[in-house]
């Protein structure tokens, strides 16, 4: 029953997104075909979440949704008819992150925002650790999304005035977080939180860098890409 109303909400929504939207994306081919991932993405506006679910068309996705969502009908309902998992974004919500352990054991694809809520700037600001964490502890392939066009700003002022949204994506290479060790973890997860930062930052245009603009694994990053491209085009 899950699965059908899953489908039928999906549905909608690729509807939804076909009709509001022109879509540009990259590096599709970087997107893997089976078995479980974390999606860990910049996260701008309220249009961040049909976006997951018109890209990827798989059944397993899970979706989590701060607790205040559940307190209004249409969201509680919504996420649930996409089985996503409330969770307490300032709290010790242990329940709702063994479930997602285990959803992602089972091969299950967990879409995050490291970020933790909508950036009030419009470019990256600090990363949680909670991607980082959950990326570690299972030891699945981290895929960086960067996106520009779903400002709330934006989305409001064009779907106002009947215009379509112009958004571009941009899907990185994955890459793996080394499991925890011993003592300091706290510091490692600094460090895995801040690698999936600068993956991200390294996928978006300067202005959206925010934060992480200056930091010295973002330009090492960047420098890797560069050395890259020019290696592809001699």
């Amino acid at each position: 029953m899950k699965t059908l109303a899953y489908k039928i909400v999906r549905f909608f929504i690729v509807i939804f997104v076909r009709l509001s939207s022109h879509i540009t994306l990259h590096g599709l081919e970087n997107l893997p075909t089976s078995g479980a991932y974390v999606v860990v993405a910049n996260h701008l506006g309220r249009m961040d979440v049909p976006l997951v679910y018109y890209i990827l068309e798989r059944t397993d996705v899970i979706m989590l949704a701060a607790e205040k969502y559940r307190e209004h009908f249409f969201t509680r309902v919504f996420f649930r008819m996409l089985d996503g998992i409330f969770i307490d974004r300032f709290g010790a919500d242990f329940g709702p992150v063994r479930e997602v352990l285990a959803r992602i054991k089972a091969g299950g694809v967990l879409v995050l925002a490291p970020e933790g809520t909508r950036s009030p700037t419009e470019a990256l600001i600090e990363g949680r650790d909670g991607a980082s964490y959950l990326a570690a502890k299972t030891g699945v392939p981290v895929l960086p999304v960067a996106l520009i066009g779903t400002e709330d700003r934006i989305v409001k002022q064009r779907l106002k005035h009947f215009q379509k949204l112009d958004i571009t994506i941009w899907a990185g290479k994955t890459f793996y977080l080394p499991p925890l060790k011993g003592r300091n973890r706290e510091a490692q997860l600094k460090q895995h939180t801040d690698e999936i930062m600068c993956q991200i930052g390294a996928l978006l245009p300067l202005q959206y860098r925010g934060v992480y603009a200056d930091h010295p694994r973002l330009k090492e990053i960047l420098a890797q890409q560069e050395k890259v491209n020019d290696g592809t085009q001699n």
